[in-house]
């Protein structure tokens, strides 16, 4: 199996969402001309590009592509998975640390492969709650292990910067599968990440 990250742009496409963000800068009273944006909307479109690239990864097919027999049946923990994501209802960013845990059962899988696959679905519009709940699901599935664990904490620019502007919140969400839906294993795992 194989999977790319997407490092160019599709030129239609830049075109399109160019046309797009120069009609914006019009409706807001900005001047597109003016040396400081004139490349703005070619640039803004590049990044729009960037930031919702998980649309054409398969998470499924990155962690396959890392998954190993082994009768390692502990728990397995990568925590303060850096992750930036844009929510779906303003568009505006949101930010934080993902926190997955699980326990292998036959097979465990590539380090590396757990912060790709928040990677891809953070690079979708997304809501927390959602990307939470397509990590846990994503590594339940594929990986089949005894248990799974996901934590998201993260800061909404939609609520910082606009609506009700509260610089010091934080949004906490979480899911568990198998083991991590009994006490014990759940409280350990929120022991080591510190929660």
């Amino acid at each position: 199996m194989s999977y790319k990250i997407l490092e160019e742009y599709t030129q239609e496409y830049t075109e399109e969402i160019k046309d797009s963000y120069l009609s914006i800068l019009h409706s807001v009273g900005e001047n597109p001309e003016r040396a400081g944006i004139v490349k703005t909307p070619e640039r803004a479109a590049k990044a729009m590009q960037f930031l919702t690239q998980g649309y054409e990864m398969n998470p499924k097919e990155i962690l396959l592509s890392a998954m190993f027999p082994e009768e390692y049946d502990d728990m397995v923990i990568v925590k303060d998975i850096e992750l930036y994501s844009l929510c779906e209802h303003h568009m505006l960013p949101f930010f934080g640390k993902a926190h997955i845990a699980y326990i292998p059962n036959g097979h465990i899988v590539g380090l590396s492969k757990l912060p790709r696959i928040v990677d891809v679905f953070a690079r979708r519009l997304q809501v927390q709650e959602r990307l939470t709940h397509d990590i846990l699901e994503c590594i339940n599935t594929t990986l089949e292990p005894k248990g799974v664990a996901v934590v998201i904490e993260a800061h909404h620019m939609c609520m910082m910067m606009r609506g009700v502007q509260k610089q010091n919140s934080a949004t906490t969400t979480s899911g568990f599968r198998g083991e991590f839906q009994k006490s014990e294993t759940r409280n350990e795992f929120l022991r080591l990440i510190g929660k």
